[in-house]
């Protein structure tokens, strides 16, 4: 079952649930993978790769937003934010605990052969797309700056 039939399935049951906060999030979801799809003549359904890109950009968008809202006092349209982030992380693969991104970024040192931090650029090549959907490459470029210091 694709993201988008998972997405639809979901929306079927927010509609009868009348959960209105989950099918916003859902609808925002659906139309984000919609214009994913029919951009520059793409006419094929998109890979688990792209889909799981579409959820992370969304899933960062929504948590800049809510800190954003949170710093001007406005709760209300940060837990909208925030309930809306909840309904995306159902929905990406499990994200990498610090220590398990560490071990894995270790690996990636070990196979190009980083050692100073001016390999930086080697490493960040590799682990970005190693682990993609993994973790947030902030964090990913955070914790290689730390390991090669």
């Amino acid at each position: 079952m694709s993201l988008k039939e998972k997405i639809d399935a979901d929306i079927k049951k927010a509609m009868l649930a009348k959960n209105q906060g989950e099918l916003l999030a859902l609808r925002a979801l659906k139309s984000m993978i919609l214009l994913a799809e029919t951009e520059k003549g793409n006419k094929v359904e998109l890979d688990q790769d792209t889909e799981n890109k579409l959820l992370m950009k969304a899933a960062k968008q929504r948590k800049e937003s809510a800190e954003v809202f949170g710093q001007q006092g406005r709760q209300d349209l940060q837990e909208k934010e925030l309930l809306e982030l909840a309904v995306i992380e159902k929905y990406l693969p499990k994200q990498l605990n610090a220590e398990e991104l560490k071990e894995r970024l270790k690996a990636i040192m070990e196979k190009v052969g980083a050692k100073t931090p001016a390999d930086l650029g080697k490493v960040m090549g590799v682990a970005s797309k190693e682990l993609a959907g993994l973790a947030d490459g902030k964090l990913i470029s955070e914790t290689v700056k730390s390991l090669l210091s």
